[in-house]
């Protein structure tokens, strides 16, 4: 009988995977997780628990309160323009803003939108946002000059109700059903054929336009083409595929170099199927198709999405009206590399309601805001808890045979190696024998409490310290080494926190054990 104890490594790396078999999993991939919830795969390595999100202002958007946010947009590191459904009689679509403290009507529409969507750019010099609501003429947004207009027939009665708009090659293009609506070159609100304006009629109705590279992208429910050319003389409108379009608009992004999208089969890569001449491969949500499934399926929902450029990663959320925000879900994929969805980790967001969201680079720091039916308009990625609650976070990994599935090992001690940033607390459960498959009555070890102290370090600017007092430049402890008990042909561990502590990452963890001889 073999006497002694033997270790296994577990690297916390691959994200959330639920495509492969569970006794799969827990050999060819044990440092992935059945369950990642608001914990996001770092570039660093390891999985990090997600930031949190406080108010950017203390008022609400002025407006109905039972209907949500309808746009958001950062203009400045201090300044954000929103949309929502005005108290008048008929209701119209009314856009403020904020410097902090307080918001200022900018303009109203003459119909009310409705989910807004918009494209930022420079010309001449100056920053502008055009914004589409599917009802009104588009608004103009100027950064300079701090005001907002709408167009009107003068400019093109073909832009009334235009819902999709990009700004490609100094050309301003707008959706509006099967019709692409372009201005004259090096214009945003020139319409005029003799200057270089027009319209094409790409064949489909258009859920979605997308600038990337040199070619504007043109997404309908069945169909991918792009326009490529500089002006109403070269433009051509070529395929992509006919097999694969896109189904909602807002789940479009640019990310990593590539564009990602919500398609009938998933979230899909835009490089993959012009590639492959859309063969049904290289599915970017693959490893989390059946939580996709569910997440798409639900009655009464609709999406959106942002990018965080710094950290290489998308994130869409489902909306319903009515919902709890603590139950409200999303996804979180990490690219790791610049091409294909095999660089793709994946985890679950739980607790962040989202209708409209945005997110801009502005004067070297990232903006991302975001807002939904309590009128509020929120910064993400700040913070350690959700504008006051916990952020529950949870990794699993699946249940590991370490060497033989058909011998039982007994296990002794549990290593687990953390980069904190403060103080660290969760709960640490370890799991034997698919517990939910194995009718019988196993009974499984008590949660262990891991903590790595008191709280006697300190940070800088934090509101924990105090000046005088808190002392700085203490050492954080990163090696958590714990007892366990039990025995099991398999094993899993689930680590749980739902503290408000700072953030930290989970590296690995290296599992003590003894194998029995088989029987």
């Amino acid at each position: 009988m073999a006497t002694n104890w033997q270790t296994f490594p577990i690297d916390f790396r691959g994200g959330l995977v639920s495509n492969l078999g569970e006794l799969q999993q827990g050999i060819s991939a044990p440092g992935t997780a059945t369950i990642l919830q608001n914990y996001e795969p770092s570039k660093e390595g390891g999985y990090k628990k997600v930031l949190g999100y406080i108010k950017f202002d203390q008022d609400v958007v002025p407006g109905d309160t039972a209907y949500p946010i309808l746009a958001v947009k950062a203009v400045s590191t201090t300044r954000i323009v929103a949309a929502r459904q005005n108290t008048s009689s008929p209701a119209k679509t009314q856009y403020y803003y904020s410097d902090g403290s307080g918001w200022t009507s900018l303009a109203t529409g003459t119909e009310l939108g409705g989910k807004c969507r918009s494209t930022t750019f420079k010309l001449n010099n100056a920053d502008y946002s055009l914004f589409v609501d599917g009802a009104n003429y588009p608004a103009i947004y100027d950064y300079s000059a701090n005001t907002m207009t709408f167009m009107t027939s003068a400019n093109s009665s073909d832009l009334s109700g235009a819902n999709h708009v990009a700004f490609h090659k100094g050309t301003s293009f707008f959706a509006n059903g099967t019709n692409i609506i372009f201005s004259a070159p090096y214009t945003y609100d020139d319409f005029s054929a003799a200057n270089g304006a027009g319209v094409i009629d790409v064949g489909s109705d258009i859920t979605g336009l997308v600038s990337f590279r040199d070619q504007l992208i043109i997404f309908s429910k069945d169909t991918i083409k792009k326009l490529v050319g500089s002006t109403s003389a070269d433009f051509q409108l070529l395929p992509v595929t006919s097999k694969m379009g896109c189904l909602d608009p807002d789940t479009i992004q640019e990310i990593g170099g590539d564009i990602m999208y919500l398609s009938p089969d998933g979230l899909r890569l835009f490089s993959a199927t012009d590639r492959i001449g859309d063969f049904g491969l290289d599915i970017a949500s693959a490893p989390i198709a059946k939580e996709l499934y569910t997440f798409v399926n639900r009655a009464d929902i609709t999406f959106s999405s942002i990018i965080i450029r710094e950290k290489a990663q998308y994130r869409v959320f489902a909306f319903k009206d009515g919902e709890k925000i603590d139950i409200a879900r999303g996804f979180l994929a990490t690219k790791f590399s610049d091409q294909g969805a095999g660089s793709i980790q994946w985890s679950e967001l739980v607790g962040f309601k989202v209708n409209v969201a945005d997110s801009s680079y502005i004067d070297y720091q990232e903006i991302i805001c975001f807002g939904n039916e309590t009128g509020y308009i929120y910064l993400m990625e700040e913070g350690y808890n959700r504008d006051g609650s916990t952020i529950k976070a949870i990794v699993e990994t699946p249940f590991m045979p370490i060497t033989d599935p058909n011998v039982r090992k007994s296990f002794y001690k549990i290593s687990l190696f953390i980069d904190p940033v403060g103080i660290f607390e969760a709960k640490l459960n370890v799991k034997y024998d698919y517990i939910k498959y194995n009718k019988r009555n196993i009974i499984q070890p008590s949660p262990i409490s891991l903590t790595t102290g008191d709280n006697t370090v300190f940070f800088y600017g934090a509101p924990s310290s105090i000046y005088g007092t808190s002392k700085y430049g203490g050492t954080l402890e990163s090696v958590l080494r714990e007892p366990i008990i039990g025995s099991g042909k398999t094993i899993a561990i689930r680590i749980t926190d739902d503290s408000e502590n700072a953030t930290h990452k989970l590296d690995s963890a290296i599992l003590e054990f003894m194998q029995h001889d088989r029987q």
